[in-house]
Order: structure tokens, then C-alpha cells, then sequence
């Protein structure tokens, strides 16, 4: 049995010329003339026990209005919400706290609403209160709070007991680096225990380090959902199509390979090089890469960045620059001139499979004239032969001393 099931839910708010005529709406009366939008439209997703499912899109793609639809805040004018168990639910900022009451007071009252008794509250009203980290505010009015510190709060009392499904909405954009790791902690541990989790956020990272899969929503629909990496490439490729890009994505390796870009200007080969400059795509930890990337201007361009990171095997970015950022963009760059970019890094990373992502571009990013991106436009293996044995995504040198007292 499905923790949540949405079947074919659509959102429909209408604009009346007048009070009146929305009245006689109800009274199944249509007068004058409405306007109509649809923030969502027929999107169905299901969300299995113990499973995290993230959704992104852009500002505007309908993500808010279903997680409340979820939650019951809003009713759908189309379709049906099946949940399987208790919800919780960290939506908008403060939502459903009262200024005037005290942090404690918010976090009693809340609990109340989520179906806890007075025993249970009690219980657990002191870990809300540590896990808050909110000190004296936590019975003082929630005016003089930061929103920093209502988030602590909302996130602790959603939190306090694991449910069914929880709901979290930018939840974990707000607050310092030390309270977002604890968050994570704590939705890691409830994803062991069982839990289901329905996760909104634009950070690519969060979503996928605890996602399983990923729902993209564009202008209210579903227009991809899969595999975490697969889902969050696409995605950043869309964001170029409002300058023409063309995207698309080929499966190759067991690897989805998303590119995108207008091809004014496009790689003609890429190419990974070891410390004896031989062609290679597995190195030793500590040695040194070098990328040797080959160009081609089809079209004059004013300016050409070029653009490069390197990812671990979930997708996140480990490091990542540009010509722009290193001070060595080219500019008044003629059509059919080729250009060679070589970039040379240690291979100061853990044991593993690794991707290439490039660029080439107008500007610090892709958003404003984004000739070509590429996610996966190769792949390296690094393997430990020479350094004594560590931990971690990231090689250190490091020295160790040891004195005598």
C-alpha cells in the first residue's frame, strides 16, 4: 500500500468582474465574464512507504499549491489525494502560528491540531524545545523572532514524532550550516525508520542526497519524473530554454546525458590526459587530470566562457569554475575559429566514479546565452595505489605530528 497517491489533480482559481457575480456562482448563476488559471493541471505521482520523493520546477510551477492540496490546506477542484497514515506538514513560514503566543505555546497548540494528547505533548515538548536550539525565545513571543528561528521551530515541531508522510516545503533553506545538518540527520533517521517524505527545495544537493526519485513540474504539469540526477540535468537545461535552447538527453553507459544550448558554439572533442599526457579515464589519487577541451564557433559571439565541474556518483558538485571567474574570457569570438581549452587539477578525491560536466557560455552561468551544456561529458574513475588509506569523498594531504610530553 502507497504512503500517497495523486490522481489526476488539477487547481482552478476563477477572477470575478464583480462580488456579486461570484455570489450568484454559488447559486450555480453565471453572470459576466471570468478569468480562469490552472496553477495545476491532471498531475498524478505516487509516494511508497519509506520512500523520498522530491519536486522541483521553477517559481510559478504549481509546486506550493500541491503540497497543500496534500496537506488539506487547499481542496482540488479535479481529481482525488489517497494517504495512507498520519501527516505532517513544514509548508510556508509560521504557517498557522500566532504571533502573540510563545514559541512553547505555538508548539503546543500545533501538536494539538496534529492529533497528540496532552500526554503525548508533554512527552515530547522539551525536545521540541532542545532540538529548536531557541534558548529563552522558546517562551517569548513569536514576533520577535527571526524567521530563522521560526523556521527552527516548525521544523522540531513537525519533527517531534515520526509520521506516516511528512511534507517539507524550503524547510531547510533557513537557518545556519550546524541546524541544517541536524535537520538532515533527523529526516535521514526517519527514513529509516519508515517514513515517507514528500521534499520540495532548489537546492540540487539536498535533493540528491535524500531523494529516490524526482517529480519536475513545469507550468502545473508533470513533465519528468525519475531517477534523482536524470530528473535535476533536465531541469537545469530547462532553465536555458527561455533563450531558444534546444535540450535533449541520450542514454549511453547506463548514464542519462542531458545537453542543452543554442550551438553557436559546440565541443569537438573532449579529452582526459594522466601525468605522462597519455589518454586515460582511471587516475591515482594525488595526480594530476588534464581536460583537454576542443571548440568550435559556428557563429560570431560576443563572449565565450568556458565552464567546468566535476561530480560524484550521486550528482553533486564537488568543485566547479569558469574562464569568467579565473579572469580569462574571450571576447569578439569569429564564426569557424576553433579555440582549445586545457585545465589541469589534482585528483585530490575519494575512491570512485566520477562525471564531467562543461559549459560553454556568455557569462558566469547558463541563463543568459548558454551555447552548450553538457552533464555527463565524460567520466573518471580515481583509485588509491600509493597514499596511505582514508575516508571521505576528498583527499588531504596531511601530516600528523606526534610530541612527547
Amino acid at each position: 500500500m502507497n504512503a500517497l497517491e495523486v490522481v489526476n489533480v488539477s487547481k482552478r482559481y476563477r477572477q470575478y468582474a464583480r462580488e456579486l457575480y461570484r455570489f450568484m456562482s454559488w447559486l450555480g448563476i453565471r453572470l459576466g465574464t471570468t478569468s480562469e488559471q490552472w496553477p495545476l493541471r491532471n498531475v498524478s505521482m505516487q509516494l511508497a512507504r519509506g520512500q523520498t520523493v522530491g519536486i522541483v520546477g521553477r517559481n510559478g510551477a504549481g509546486k506550493s499549491t500541491l503540497l497543500k492540496i496534500i496537506a488539506g490546506v487547499l481542496a482540488p477542484t479535479q481529481g482525488e489525494i489517497r494517504i495512507n497514515g498520519r501527516v505532517t506538514a513544514v509548508l510556508e513560514l509560521g504557517m498557522g502560528f500566532n504571533e502573540d503566543l510563545t514559541g512553547r505555546q505555538n508548539a503546543i497548540y500545533s501538536a494539538g491540531l496534529m492529533g497528540f494528547d496532552n500526554a503525548q505533548i508533554d512527552a515530547f515538548i522539551e525536545e521540541i524545545a532542545n532540538f529548536s536550539e531557541l534558548g529563552d525565545y522558546f517562551d517569548q513571543p513569536l514576533r520577535v523572532y527571526s524567521s530563522g528561528m521560526q523556521a527552527r521551530l516548525a521544523f522540531a515541531v513537525a519533527t517531534a514524532s515520526a509520521p506516516e508522510l511528512l511534507i517539507i516545503d524550503e524547510a531547510l533553506s533557513v537557518g545556519d550550516v550546524a541546524f541544517q545538518q541536524k535537520s538532515f540527520d533527523r529526516l535521514k533517521q526517519f527514513q529509516q525508520q519508515g517514513t515517507s517524505i514528500l521534499f520540495v527545495s532548489h537546492d540540487r544537493n539536498a535533493v540528491l542526497t535524500l531523494c529516490n526519485e524526482v517529480v519536475l513540474l513545469d507550468h502545473g504539469e508533470v513533465i519528468r519524473q525519475g531517477a534523482p540526477e536524470e530528473v535535476m540535468d533536465f531541469y537545469n537545461a530547462l532553465l536555458a530554454q527561455e533563450s531558444g535552447v534546444i535540450t535533449q538527453q541520450t542514454t549511453s553507459d547506463q548514464l542519462v546525458r542531458t545537453s542543452s544550448g543554442t550551438g553557436e558554439v559546440t565541443t569537438q572533442s573532449l579529452t582526459l590526459l594522466n601525468d605522462k599526457g597519455q589518454e586515460s579515464t582511471t587516475f591515482a589519487t594525488g595526480s594530476h587530470v588534464t581536460l583537454i577541451l576542443n571548440v568550435m564557433a559556428h557563429s560570431p559571439v560576443e563572449r565565450l566562457v568556458m565552464g567546468f565541474s566535476i561530480r560524484d556518483r550521486l550528482g553533486q558538485t564537488l568543485f566547479g569554475t569558469n574562464t569568467a571567474l579565473t579572469h580569462q574570457r574571450l571576447n569578439a569570438v569569429a564564426a569557424g575559429t576553433a579555440h582549445q581549452f586545457r585545465v589541469t587539477f589534482p585528483a585530490n578525491l575519494g575512491v570512485g566514479a566520477y562525471t564531467v560536466q562543461t559549459a560553454l557560455v556568455d557569462s558566469k552561468n547558463h541563463l543568459n546565452k548558454n551555447y552548450e551544456w553538457r552533464d555527463v561529458a565524460a567520466t573518471f574513475h580515481v583509485v588509491n595505489v600509493s597514499q596511505y588509506e582514508y575516508i571521505g569523498s576528498t583527499w588531504l594531504p596531511t601530516r600528523i605530528t606526534i610530541d612527547d610530553p
